[in-house]
């Protein structure tokens, strides 16, 4: 069961708790009063761009692809030749994070376009990888499309 709006959470941690399920295809079950619900807990969990890398159609579950330290990648296929990446920071201290196109199942050549799903951006173009700086406890989740 989820544990995003029952309290002992920063929003950060919420939403790191949050993508990791979606990624992971694991049901997302709310385990927090409706009647209660804050703004920011409203605003996790009816993450419609989340949500979607749980429901899409492929069905493939994420899973950790890269490791150092507190730093961690998470990636999986997505329809449509797309990857859901999630960067994520678990350490106590705001750091940098990155993840080469190899690592997440890419060509390395690949030209692709970043959705962030947070933040519902997109960068165009990118190339060799995606990094961020995280806060502490932080993630940053993504839809990769190759162009």
């Amino acid at each position: 069961m989820l544990e995003v709006g029952n309290g002992g959470m920063s929003k950060e941690e919420y939403r790191s708790h949050f993508s990791i399920w979606a990624l992971a295809k694991a049901p997302l079950i709310l385990g927090c009063d409706l009647r209660s619900m804050d703004d920011d807990t409203l605003e996790i969990l009816g993450n419609k761009e989340v949500i979607a890398v749980n429901q899409d159609k492929l069905g493939i579950q994420g899973k950790k692809v890269k490791k150092n330290g507190e730093l961690e990648v998470w990636a999986g296929e997505l329809s449509g030749k797309r990857v859901a990446v999630l960067l994520w920071n678990r350490g106590d201290s705001k750091a940098t994070i990155s993840a080469e196109w190899s690592e997440i199942g890419l060509k390395s050549s690949a030209l692709v376009d970043a959705r962030d799903l947070w933040e519902h951006t997109t960068t165009h173009s990118l190339q060799h990888q995606i990094q961020a700086t995280l806060q502490s406890h932080a993630c940053n989740m993504y839809i990769l499309t190759p162009q």
